[in-house]
């Protein structure tokens, strides 16, 4: 069947926030613990909710909610000066809307904080349906939120794709029955990717032209 849906995620994928989202983290827990993991500790859960990633240090629900709030108000003073869309994106997200692609944002950020992602890279109106954390019951790597994205779209598994660079992307969109591609312009190679193995590999954003 002809892909008639794309779906994107956020965060790796349209826009490269990683050094934002590794400094909102180090000084998260510099402010709440004294000291900052290592990178890979926040790398390896990259694409879930902030409250999943705080879980691995506390299950106190009052210091997670204190935690999240540090991260967010760092990210978001910080956030306009440190992210960027990824060269060659938008002109590929114009593409597919001109030629009648449904489009998606399914992230594991907060609705709030996607819009203002999207709006930094100029490309908020051309995602009708975006699907944040506080949208679901379960985040990814759940089906759920690829699940509401396409019946928020009127569309069906089999004409969909799911466009991420993690591994939270690919195993939710492989649970929700799409097809999977595999953003290699973000933080992860081939090889972290390897084993999931994605419908497609996308080296550049132009690449997003061979999906049919």
């Amino acid at each position: 069947m002809t892909l008639t849906t794309f779906l994107f995620d956020l965060d790796g994928t349209l826009i490269d926030s990683i050094e934002l989202i590794l400094r909102s983290y180090r000084h998260t827990m510099r402010t709440h613990r004294g000291v900052a993991p290592p990178d890979a500790v926040w790398m390896e859960g990259l694409g879930t909710p902030l409250w999943v990633q705080f879980r691995q240090w506390t299950q106190d629900e009052t210091e997670i909610h204190a935690m999240v709030e540090t991260y967010r108000e760092f990210n978001l003073a910080h956030h306009d000066e440190m992210v960027r869309p990824y060269d060659g994106v938008v002109t590929e997200v114009r593409r597919l809307r001109d030629q009648g692609k449904a489009l998606g944002l399914v992230t594991s950020k907060l609705r709030g904080g996607a819009l203002k992602g999207l709006r930094l890279a100029g490309i908020e109106d051309d995602f009708p349906v975006v699907v944040g954390a506080d949208d679901v019951t379960h985040p990814k790597p759940h089906p759920e939120p690829v699940l509401i994205a396409l019946q928020q779209l009127g569309r069906t598994p089999q004409e969909a794709v799911f466009i991420g660079d993690s591994r939270h992307d690919l195993e939710s969109g492989h649970a929700a029955g799409v097809a999977t591609a595999a953003v290699l312009w973000g933080p992860f190679d081939r090889s972290h990717l390897q084993d999931l193995e994605p419908d497609y590999w996308l080296e550049h954003p132009h690449d997003l032209a061979q999906l049919r």
